[in-house]
C-alpha cells in the first residue's frame, strides 16, 4: 500500500505535529495548522482507517524502571521450520520488546530488556535458550541508544 502519495501538505503537517507530540488534541493541531478541528477529526480517522496511524504511545524511560540492561540478540534456530513457533514463544516474554526477522546467519533478531546482567542471562539462558527450536543466540550489549526516531514524512 503507498498511502504517501495520497497525502496532502495538511496530512503530513498533522503527521509532523503528532510525531512532535502525541497527545496534542485536535483543537491545538486545529489551530497551529488554522483549519476547522472537524477537518483535523476527519483527517486523523481516515489516517487511522488506513492504517498508516496505527496508535498513540506513551515512551517509557526503561532505566527509571529498572532496565539497566539492553540487548540486541540474534537467534539462530535448528531448522528454519521452527521460526512461527519460536517468534510465538518469544513474544510471551516481557523483557523481549521487539522482535523481527532478518537475513544472514540469523533468522530472528530481538531487542532485550533487563535489570542487570544476571537478569539479562536469566532471559538468554533460562527463557530464550529454552524455546524449542532454537539453537544458539549471539548477544550484543547495547551502551545505550543514542537516538531512536520515527521514518521521516516525505
Amino acid at each position: 500500500m503507498q498511502l504517501i502519495n495520497q497525502l496532502d501538505f495538511v496530512d503530513k503537517e498533522i503527521l509532523r505535529l503528532l510525531k512532535s507530540d502525541s497527545r496534542q488534541s485536535y483543537v491545538e493541531i486545529a489551530k497551529a495548522l488554522k483549519v476547522s478541528n472537524s477537518l483535523i477529526h476527519q483527517r486523523i480517522a481516515k489516517m487511522k482507517e488506513s492504517g498508516l496511524l496505527k496508535n498513540a504511545t506513551v515512551t517509557l524511560d526503561e532505566k527509571r524502571l529498572g532496565y539497566n540492561a539492553c540487548s540486541f540478540t540474534g537467534i539462530v534456530l535448528k531448522e528454519a521450520h521452527y521460526a512461527r513457533q519460536v517468534v510465538d514463544e518469544l513474544q510471551k516474554i516481557p523483557e523481549v520488546v521487539e522482535c523481527d526477522f532478518v537475513s544472514g546467519k540469523y533468522a530472528v533478531f530481538v531487542k532485550v530488556f533487563a535489570a542487570d546482567n544476571v537478569h539479562m542471562r536469566e532471559v538468554l539462558y533460562e527463557k530464550i535458550h529454552q524455546i524449542e527450536g532454537v539453537s544458539g543466540t549471539d548477544t550484543f550489549i547495547s551502551f545505550g541508544a543514542q537516538f531512536s526516531r520515527s521514518v521521516p514524512i516525505i
